[in-house]
């Protein structure tokens, strides 16, 4: 997923397009839920939380986005890789808490540089995935 960027970071204009292409999928898909955009150094730069969204989901929802950033992959790898016997084993008790299930993607530019990452949380984690991935597939 890919971003035409030339900064280094992704910008907010970016960030609220991406924002908007999420909540659009969310809402063709019936679900309220909570968007959070980061960029390259995991800040918060855009944040959206539709009507009746769960608010213990605003919270998730920032730390996928950072869990993202933070490893570079897509939080649902991280969780398969952070089951009991993995090599990640207990890597959510780090980074003051990460989220390992799947709604957060890492965003990069059209150079593959990794620019910032988008975590979505509200819905089944299925759904929360499907969000994210159409809010970066739309950039």
């Amino acid at each position: 997923m890919t971003l035409k960027n030339k900064y280094m970071s992704i910008s907010l204009d970016q960030a609220e397009k991406l924002s908007h292409a999420a909540k659009a999928k969310a809402s063709e898909i019936g679900v309220a839920v909570n968007i959070a955009i980061v960029d390259e150094g995991a800040n918060l730069v855009c944040f959206h939380r539709m009507d009746n969204a769960w608010l213990g989901s605003l919270d998730i929802s920032i730390k996928k986005a950072k869990t993202a950033r933070y490893f570079d992959m897509n939080t649902g790898v991280i969780g398969t890789l952070s089951q009991p016997g993995g090599p990640l084993y207990n890597i959510e008790h780090s980074n003051g808490g990460l989220i390992t299930f799947p709604g957060g993607i890492p965003i990069k530019n059209a150079s593959g540089k990794i620019i910032g990452a988008i975590g979505v949380s509200g819905a089944s984690v299925e759904q929360d995935h499907e969000v994210a991935t159409a809010g970066v597939n739309d950039l």
